[in-house]
């Protein structure tokens, strides 16, 4: 791995560091940060294999999640009968989608994930209060932490983008969340992803180190403000960032199509 970081300029360095401070803080809020750090490692390292820039862009984004997720948890509580079976679940789903990503062209699951993204955004947007308070009416089954978990860590592993906003969506519609609690557990459950999509990608040497060890301070150091920031501002605020981000996620599976 080390011939590909033989061309590459501090300015190159810079400009990930940059983004995975901003990736950081964005992913902290409401998710979609993936939608900035990916793209800019995509673009400083041509030549390098793709298993490598998602290697690489998974071991800088553990780091920011888990510096979210505990900034979150020292002020929301989070309960531990829905998110422990929701993250080793998610954490199950993440490996098995990772390994089945080798074998199946993603461009197949583009077009669906393009509807459901574009009916989410409608959803949200038509709906002005949805996810501003939290539901506790509603009676729920406990297997449906677990299945969002597998479903969407599954996900993760086989495509990415997105996932910290579907378990933001299915977290408020579903379990009956506000915006805010959403984001708290959906740091946890991403922890979780990430880490098993390490789990195949470190051994089969599948991440540039040097760079992972740069941009992962100020992803942390993104992650613990985004968390801040959305603790200070509320529910409002991060359903602002979710459909932005959900925006934006739709413009470039729109003009990669």
């Amino acid at each position: 791995m080390s011939e590909l970081l033989t061309e590459i300029t501090v300015w190159t360095l810079a400009l990930c560091v940059l983004a995975a401070f901003v990736a950081g803080f964005v992913d902290a809020v409401a998710g979609g940060g993936g939608l900035i750090q990916l793209p800019v490692l995509l673009w400083s390292f041509p030549v390098a294999p793709l298993a490598s820039i998602l290697g690489t862009n998974k071991a800088v984004s553990v780091v920011g999640t888990s510096s979210a997720a505990l900034t979150y948890r020292k002020q929301i509580q989070v309960k531990a009968q829905v998110l422990v079976p929701m993250m080793l679940a998610a954490f199950a789903g993440s490996v098995l989608g990772a390994l089945l990503a080798t074998r199946v062209d993603r461009a197949l699951f583009e077009p669906i994930i393009l509807t459901i993204l574009i009916c989410v955004g409608l959803f949200t947007i038509f709906r002005p209060e949805f996810g501003r308070h939290e539901v506790t009416s509603r009676v729920r089954s406990p297997f449906v932490a677990p299945l969002l978990g597998a479903v969407i860590g599954f996900y993760d592993g086989l495509i990415g983008p997105g996932t910290g906003m579907f378990l933001v969506f299915c977290l408020v519609s579903l379990l009956g969340n506000n915006f805010l609690g959403a984001s708290a557990t959906a740091k946890f459950v991403n922890v979780a992803t990430n880490v098993a999509a390490l789990v195949i990608f470190i051994p089969s040497g599948h991440v540039l180190w040097l760079v992972a060890a740069l941009m992962a301070p100020a992803n942390l150091l993104g992650g613990f403000l985004g968390a801040k920031t959305a603790l200070d501002k509320g529910s409002a605020f991060v359903r602002l960032i979710f459909l932005v981000m959900l925006g934006l996620l739709v413009a470039r599976l729109v003009i990669t199509a």
